[in-house]
């Protein structure tokens, strides 16, 4: 069901969109929604590029492309997406681009790329040069040694897989420019051998189609595989070409005849392995890790198989056989990483190659030829040969995780060969009692095959009657005693759930004849379900009874559950949860009975055992609302208002234990279809009544959790059930036979998802808790802060309590906080606008701005009259937090969801036939995290002065006396500086204003919250480094300044490791900032295309000539201000460093900012060069080691650029170029050769010899175009007089030399 007007037609096939939209209940208005983003896209990104204006302009956009493809796949036309793509590749390979910038347009790339399959060769070509020059200019960098370039760790990764996205789509003719480039390279006495394999590996296009082989690998692979055979000595670049023979090997299966190779192939993977051999257990030494890449060996394995010859088969079987013995679970080594690591990639490879050529929609990659196609034999020969490895990889040393992964994958292929063996070490396991390991490694593999063992199919009928003798067998492993066979229990038991409707079927055996003998034995057994369902009850209370707290240890008032409780917990309540959705509803019946029974005749602590008995009673609501309802609401409510009754319990601080179980229930019962609950609001706006302002700290928590819950619950879209199949299971057997939908995968565009979509009576009901129960706090909390009230600090953390909860319980149904729009903090040519998501809600109230005006006097309040009440200062920046972020559910949370959604996703799903063949909770489920992936993105555009007041809040509670208030206001304060662009440059100044040496007002407590708040946390922003000169031109002059502060003391060593760190984290993140941004033309040109393409149209966009003109203009003064910005920057560390009095610390930080502050591009100012080289004579050894490394820079710098000439060494030689590649000694390169008879003797001798520099050209080939440096007569003059040295150079290598050369001297004699 949808909301609003239906979208339109997008007018354009798209590429590929994301499908889980068009399931959320508001999926019909997404259509116009995307339609209007991408336009919006268009535009601006084009203006920004028309503007010269790379940031923000640019920046920004992409990154709104970026979120565009995360919210909505990639739902544009393919002239959009090769646009896009032509665009992304112009900026990427700007040669001056900054660094930074350059990472985040390269991973937009690699994410349009990514899809190979909607991108054919004929839509799409990318010229390989300049990927290449980019890589040798900071992959190969003659400078970042030097200090004059300071590039991320991560920019090599990234390259590389920017190289590998663009390599489909490299031109025809590459290979052989690739072979002409690299080649001269290829020496294997010189380390260039290493660099030419490498590049070969990155960039050789190997999946051109057939017609074009003859240019592409045809070129090459003889060379190289008999360069391969040739070498004997491990070399480092021999496992790069083995990586390229790979890639090979799997972009033309069928096109290359491997049977030649294929012994020297398995030998070689063999001595790759590094096994021991022998009794002398020889071991390759730990230094020589030139080891084949596992991953690349199984790839070039895999990609052999099959075809007439069966070869490889034959040998994968010798390999086995070799080193089946070294898996049995008593080796252990080094070695055995690789081995596990060979067995779970092995069956991943073949699963794959075969959903390829089976299953695999065709698309314009080369496809398999038939006569190379697996066949049924060649799987069933390949099962049969890894299976006892495996069986034995089972209780390996290093864990069953492998192994179970191999089986999941092998028993997809041949369910029969795989599932029986496994059974048979299951059974045995689960029958001792002393053998915990082998239980808990068995039971994970079953876990990977349960899909294989349910589903049972043509391959292996009889699988499905085994799930019920192994769950009635697990039921022993709910063990208290025993964490890790509980938590593989619990696992296995929902998984097994999840796959089988728990129906009792065994009527239908008199019902109906046309039974297989599975299918009868299977009715049959169903009828232990009820029985299974009860025990594993059973089981679960004995586990809660035996974790209550009184029987694991004393009670205190803050005890908490440990991190193995709560892992139980959320095992039991998952798998209890998951029992009862699957259940029919007779036996959910007899379980809700039981559990009922269970929670009220008993009373429970509420740390432990009660959070576990109410979250099975959560379960139970969960599954069957209204029935459960019935039962435990009006108990609960009764106990509750009959324990209640006296006033005086209101005031007790420590409460009855019946009460507090009770108040505990009915706040976890109530977290189910908010529809459902509201026949019994009254009950429950009395209990909260009575309950919300109890004296005692635990109860009113309690009562707090119950308001937050029904919030919640009335005003969140989410799904009401997760059943395996829609519409459940109460449907007579006459009609549905529950059997035939084990292990069924759900079918995604029939899911018939049932939502809670909040109804107009919810919504009134939400506000109507909101007015009664939050106005009134909020009025007193306002007359507090204003001091017409007096309350007392319990009071005060009450009213805050009761506030965040209603909050966090209805932050989805509240609007973004209004506020003016903070401008002018970056200027920009461009519309740099929210962009409004509809997450199915119409916003009404504005509690959100009520409670805000109430928060920011508080803390003002609290401050300066109670600064000790810590706990209303959490609660405070608690509020403070959600309300800058909070809209439905917290980032940390859904992270978290996204995570273990994966975990499940990989565990259980079908990789073989793929198409989405997930079980139907899990695809819910995904399509419920899409739903809340819309609703957390919060881009942060606008930045308002409400943002403003809190951010400064937060900086204020930051800087406040006590540290773990310091503590979390800083976590709050790293979010928010996180979210809202740009509010670091307004934030930074009121930083700095702690630090400021002539200040006498700062504590010491202050400046250490101002350091924490410079240094950031280990994710978020770090004020003391941004990339942006307008910031660190503040920040680095006042963080060296601050030594004379006088709230710095070097006699706390607390104050002293956070400088260490502040220092140390600006070395390890600082990355060159640039100084020129501007824009190419070719850029321009496609920007322009962009704005005019259709689908949707962004034409109502374009510029003027005087707009262009203008962004020319402002782009020149934005260089100029840059490099301003700059020079200011060195001249401010440089006074800042010679101020009388400031510490050595505070010096040397000083001096390594300076050295940060070289660059390949500029020459450093002449008094920063005069500084370093009299810093060669410093007293300090630390600062004699920068200055060192620094004049090494500055040298490079000024090193003048020397003449250089092409020749052509045929023509030096006399000798024509020879037909084919030969290498090492030629006629054509003896003239390189040294010979004693004809030395050149004389000055024109000398001058006529033609020197070559690099010791690898001409042996194996000379590159394409050859120049070696002019003679002596022709380069830049060497001992020039005073008189003929630049400004740069006098001071720097003339003056200063002499000087500390004497002073060097001096200081030697008196040592001497």
């Amino acid at each position: 069901m949808g909301y609003g007007p239906p979208g339109e037609a997008p007018g354009f096939v798209p590429q590929k969109e994301i499908a889980y939209n068009k399931l959320l209940p508001y999926g019909d208005r997404l259509e116009a929604e995307a339609s209007r983003l991408l336009a919006q896209i268009k535009g601006n990104l084009g203006r920004a590029v028309q503007l010269q204006e790379l940031w923000p302009g640019g920046l920004f956009w992409t990154r709104k492309l970026s979120t565009y493809i995360r919210l909505y796949g990639r739902k544009f036309s393919k002239e959009d997406h090769v646009l896009f793509i032509k665009l992304l590749y112009e900026l990427v390979t700007i040669p001056k681009l900054e660094i930074s910038m350059m990472q985040g347009f390269a991973r937009l790339l690699i994410n349009l790329l990514k899809k190979k399959e909607l991108l054919s060769r004929d839509d799409l070509e990318l010229p390989w040069r300049p990927l290449y020059e980019m890589l040798e200019r900071i992959l190969y960098s003659k400078t970042e040694h030097l200090g004059l370039n300071w590039f991320p760790n991560s920019v090599e990764n990234v390259l590389k897989t920017l190289v590998k996205s663009c390599r489909p789509y490299f031109p025809e003719n590459a290979s052989m420019e690739m072979l002409n480039e690299w080649q001269p390279l290829m020496c294997p006495f010189d380390v260039t051998m290493q660099k030419a394999i490498t590049y070969f590996e990155l960039f050789l296009p190997t999946s051109l189609p057939p017609e074009l082989h003859h240019k592409g690998f045809k070129l090459w692979f003889d060379e190289f595989i008999g360069l391969w055979f040739s070498v004997q000595n491990l070399p480092q670049w021999e496992g790069h070409l083995v990586n390229l023979f790979a890639r090979l090997a799997t972009d033309n299966i069928g096109y290359i005849d491997w049977d030649p190779y294929v012994p020297k192939i398995f030998t070689r993977i063999l001595r790759s392995l590094n096994l021991p051999v022998g009794s002398g257990q020889v071991l390759v030494p730990r230094f020589l890790t030139n080891a084949y890449d596992i991953g690349h060996a199984v790839m070039w394995i895999t990609a052999m198989m099959g075809g007439p010859s069966k070869l490889v088969q034959k040998h994968l079987s010798g390999l086995f056989n070799s080193i089946a013995s070294f898996y049995h679970p008593s080796n252990n080594g080094r070695w055995l990483n690789k081995l596990m690591k060979l067995l779970q990639r092995l069956p991943s490879s073949v699963v794959r190659r075969l959903h390829r050529e089976r299953y695999k929609k065709n698309t314009w990659l080369t496809p398999v030829p038939d006569s190379h196609k697996l066949t049924d034999q060649d799987v069933t020969g390949f099962v049969e040969c890894i299976i006892q490895p495996v069986l034995l990889a089972m209780f390996s040393k290093t864990g069953s995780l492998e192994a179970a992964q191999a089986l999941q994958n092998l028993a997809l292929m041949r369910p029969e060969l795989v599932i029986p063996p496994v059974l048979e070490k299951t059974y045995p396991a689960l029958e001792t009692l002393t053998e915990p390991h082998q239980l808990t490694a068995t039971l994970s593999c079953v876990i990977g095959v349960a899909r294989s063992l349910v589903s049972g199919g043509k391959w292996f009928p009889e699988g499905p009657t085994h799930m019920l003798p192994l769950l009635m067998r697990a039921l022993p492993g709910v063990d208290p005693n025993d964490f890790s066979k509980c938590m593989i229990t619990f696992q296995f038991i929902a998984t097994f759930s999840t796959l089988v409707p728990l129906v009792d079927c065994s009527s239908v055996l008199q019902e109906r004849d046309d039974l297989t003998e599975v299918e009868r034995e299977l009715c049959s057994a169903t009828a232990e379900f009820e029985d299974f369902v009860l025990q594993f009850m059973d089981r679960c209370f004995g586990l809660i009874e035996s974790s209550t707290l009184e029987q694991t240890r004393e009670e205190t008032e803050t005890e908490k559950m440990t991190h193995l409780e709560s892992l139980v917990e959320l095992g039991l309540s998952s798998t209890f949860s998951t029992i009862l959705t699957q259940c029919s509803k007779e036996i959910f019946k007899v379980a809700l009975e039981k559990v009922f029974n269970f929670a009220v005749s008993n009373i429970f602590e509420t740390r432990v055992a009660g959070r576990m008995v109410a979250d099975m009673c959560r379960a139970a609501v969960k599954c069957c609302p209204e029935e459960s309802l019935k039962l435990f609401v009006p108990h609960c409510c009764s106990v509750i208002t009959h324990l209640t009754i006296n006033d005086d319990v209101l005031h007790d601080e420590e409460l009855d234990k019946e009460l507090l179980w009770n108040l505990q229930l009915l706040s976890e019962i109530t977290r189910v279809d908010g529809k459902k609950l509201l026949p019994y609001r009254e009950q429950l706006v009395k209990i909260l009544q009575r309950t919300l302002h109890l004296t005692c700290k635990q109860g009113y928590i309690l009562s707090c959790n119950l308001l937050h819950h029904l919030l919640r619950s009335t005003t969140l879209i989410y799904p009401t059930e997760y059943c395996s199949v829609p519409g459940g299971f109460d449907k007579p057997l006459s009609e549905y036979f529950p059997i035939k939908d084990w292990g069924k995968p759900g079918d995604l565009w029939n899911l018939n998802i049932q939502w809670h979509v909040p109804s107009s009576k919810e919504i009134t009901f939400a506000y109507y808790l909101l007015d009664s129960f939050l106005q009134p706090e909020l009025t007193k909390l306002e007359h507090y802060a204003n001091g017409k009230q007096e309350m007392s600090r319990d009071d005060v953390q009450q009213c805050l309590t009761i506030v965040h909860n209603c909050l966090i319980g209805s932050g989805n149904i509240l609007p973004p906080l209004k506020g003016e729009r903070i401008a002018h903090l970056v200027p920009s040519l461009v519309s740099l606008e929210e962009t409004k998501l509809y997450t199915g809600i119409n916003y009404g109230s504005f509690i959100s701005d009520n409670t805000l005006f109430v928060s920011i006097p508080m803390v003002d309040y609290i401050l300066d009259n109670s600064e000790d009440d810590t706990k209303s200062l959490f609660l405070i920046i608690k509020i403070i937090g959600d309300l800058l972020q909070f809209q439905g559910s917290h980032k940390h949370e859904f992270d978290s969801r996204w995570k273990s959604f994966n975990l499940v996703k990989k565990s259980m799903e079908n990789r073989l036939q793929g198409k989405k063949q997930h079980i139907r909770a899990l695809l819910i489920d995904r399509v419920m995290l899409q739903h809340e992936l819309r609703t957390l993105t919060v881009e942060g555009c606008e930045y308002k002065n409400i943002h403003q007041d809190m951010i400064r809040d937060l900086l204020r509670l930051s800087t406040s006396s006590y540290g773990q208030v310091r503590n979390k206001a800083q976590q709050a304060f790293f979010t928010a500086l996180g979210t809202y662009n740009f509010c670091c440059r307004d934030i930074i100044p009121l930083v700095l204003e702690f630090l400021r040496p002539d200040r006498h007002d700062v504590t010491q407590q202050q400046f250490k919250g101002t350091l924490y708040c410079l240094l950031g946390n280990h994710s978020g922003v770090c004020l003391a480094n941004l990339h942006d000169w307008d910031c660190i031109v503040q920040t680095w002059p006042a963080i060296v300044s601050s030594g004379l502060s006088k709230a710095m003391s070097l006699e706390k060593p607390s104050i002293v490791r956070l400088f260490d760190d502040l220092a140390e984290k600006i070395h390890r993140q600082y990355e060159t900032i640039g100084l020129d941004f501007s824009v190419p033309e070719k850029c321009v040109e496609i920007a322009i295309l962009m704005q005019k393409a259709k689908n949707p149209s962004a034409s109502g966009m374009m510029l003027s000539s005087e707009e262009i003109q203008l962004g020319i203009q402002r782009q020149k003064e934005k260089n100029a201000e840059t490099l301003q910005n700059y020079e200011n920057l060195v001249n401010m560390l440089l006074d800042c460093v010679n101020q009388r009095n400031l510490p050595w610390k505070f010096e040397h930080i000083g001096i390594g900012f300076l050295s940060l502050l070289l660059r390949d591009d500029k020459i450093l100012p002449v008094r920063a060069i005069r500084f370093f080289v009299q810093c060669l004579n410093h007293d300090a050894i630390v600062v004699r080691k920068m200055a060192i490394s620094a004049v090494a820079g500055i040298l490079k710098q000024l090193k003048r650029t020397h003449k250089k000439v092409a020749i052509c060494p045929y023509e030096v030689s006399g000798v024509p170029k020879p037909s084919s590649i030969q290498a090492g000694d030629r006629s054509d390169n003896q003239w390189l050769h040294f010979d004693s008879e004809s030395l050149p003797k004389t000055k024109q001798a000398w001058e006529s010899c033609c020197f070559v520099e690099k010791t690898h050209w001409g042996y194996y080939t000379w590159p394409q175009n050859m120049v070696v440096y002019a003679s002596a007569e022709q380069q830049p003059k060497l001992g020039r007089r005073r008189e003929e040295l630049s400004e740069v150079s006098m001071p720097g290598f003339f003056l200063s030399s002499f000087e500390s050369l004497d002073c060097s001297i001096s200081r030697l004699a008196q040592i001497i």
